[in-house]
């Protein structure tokens, strides 16, 4: 038999007290990138210590890359100054997690022949990184 999941159940959603003392976040909301893209970038960086994250994201060229790596360098400043985490090292800090979730979309139209249009969906995207010490 088939077990029905009830609503909030899945992956572990923490309030900010709830947060495990060796986890950091930090978060970008309305950014104009398509969370399509961000999430390519994402995958490349999840479970990598901080160093080489850093460096997957200062040497590539895309403008994702360049988002992630701002909310990256807030989660290790968060890590290493705010009051709930208790970071020893931020050296041993490994990307544990990365969300991208849409945000919304701003709808734009472009004008086509005989009097019609085309839609045009700008996307945005809410991103959120959870740094934790290994």
């Amino acid at each position: 038999m088939v077990k029905q999941i009830e609503k909030g159940e899945g992956l572990p959603k923490y309030k900010k007290q709830e947060r495990p003392r060796d986890e950091a976040v930090a978060v970008a909301r309305y950014i104009r990138v398509q969370p399509a893209k961000v999430r390519i970038m994402a995958r490349n960086i999840i479970g990598q210590p901080i160093g080489a994250a850093i460096n997957t994201l200062t040497f590539s060229p895309n403008k994702s890359a360049q988002v992630l790596l701002k909310v990256l360098n807030s989660a290790v400043a968060n890590a290493s100054t705010s009051s709930r985490s208790q970071v020893s090292d931020i050296d041993k800090l490994v990307v544990y997690r990365v969300y991208v979730d849409g945000g919304p979309t701003l709808k734009r139209w472009h004008p086509r022949s005989q009097g019609r249009a085309n839609a045009i969906l700008k996307r945005t995207s809410h991103i959120t990184v959870v740094v934790k010490e290994s």
